[in-house]
């Protein structure tokens, strides 16, 4: 297979009833929008017949890749372990229980030839409950307030240009994987578009990130993330951007016009 431009890395733990929806519904997304890409399966200690699955569908299309792990590790360090064995230069997270539209999030990859991250949102709320909505909204307050940004969501199908991530000098294991890099990618000055995200209906159960032991987690990724950006010295250092990304194309570009900008007399 020649070398894909995306790579999506793929958690699934005891997905065996929609792994399988997932990678085909990726796969025909790549098709439709013409993407050279790959999925990479990341079973996380599955006890199920998930890697049956997965096996079965890499013995008929290439561009599926997987990594088993014998016991869970969580979604962060899936993730991370499959950015470690991505092969594209973008690269993106849609997890293994199809509730994600790949169609949704892959219809923006083209802005990622403008900015480093394409930052989805939810529209459609009301195909979540009122509780979860409450919860997103208190976490977005929180998340918002205390480091000093403004992201509508931070915890979707994020696209992420792939040598950014190689410069994230932490790597959250849990469910707050996604903001601890969105907030440090932003406070750090990458350029991010954020774009309109429709979501399927949940159909089965309940998200494993509505739990006690995800919320555990949560809050000791959100205490490291307070201690690395309020309090560590090298938190106030100025810009150093990933090579080849857009947003040092974006700031050479700035330095180098607002000199000739200020030779220009203003109007009167």
């Amino acid at each position: 297979m020649d070398s894909p431009k995306l790579s999506i890395v793929m958690p699934a733990l005891d997905e065996e009833e929609r792994v399988g929806d997932a990678i085909r519904n990726t796969l025909a997304a790549f098709d439709d929008f013409g993407l050279a890409g790959e999925i990479i399966v990341v079973n996380d200690g599955s006890r199920d017949g998930t890697d049956t699955i997965v096996r079965s569908a890499m013995r008929a299309d290439s561009r599926i890749r997987t990594i088993v792990h014998t016991e869970p590790a969580g979604i962060g360090a899936s993730f991370w372990e499959g950015v470690d064995e991505a092969r594209g230069e973008i690269v993106c997270m849609l997890p293994g229980d199809n509730e994600n539209d790949p169609w949704e999030i892959l219809r923006y990859v083209n802005l990622l030839e403008h900015v480093d991250i394409v930052i989805p949102f939810v529209f459609n709320k009301q195909v979540r409950s009122l509780f979860r909505n409450f919860l997103s909204l208190s976490y977005r307050f929180i998340i918002n307030t205390t480091f000093l940004v403004n992201l509508n969501y931070t915890n979707g199908t994020v696209m992420y240009y792939r040598d950014l991530l190689k410069e994230i000098d932490h790597r959250s294991q849990g469910f707050f994987f996604q903001t601890d890099i969105l907030v440090r990618a932003v406070k750090a000055g990458y350029l991010f578009a954020e774009v309109p995200y429709q979501l399927g209906q949940r159909d089965h159960g309940v998200s494993k990130a509505v739990s006690f032991p995800s919320l555990l987690r949560v809050v000791k990724g959100y205490t490291r993330l307070v201690s690395d950006v309020h309090f560590r010295a090298e938190s106030k250092m100025e810009k150093v951007f990933a090579p080849g990304s857009q947003s040092i194309k974006r700031y050479r570009q700035e330095e180098q016009e607002q000199p000739a900008r200020s030779h220009v007399s203003p109007g009167k």
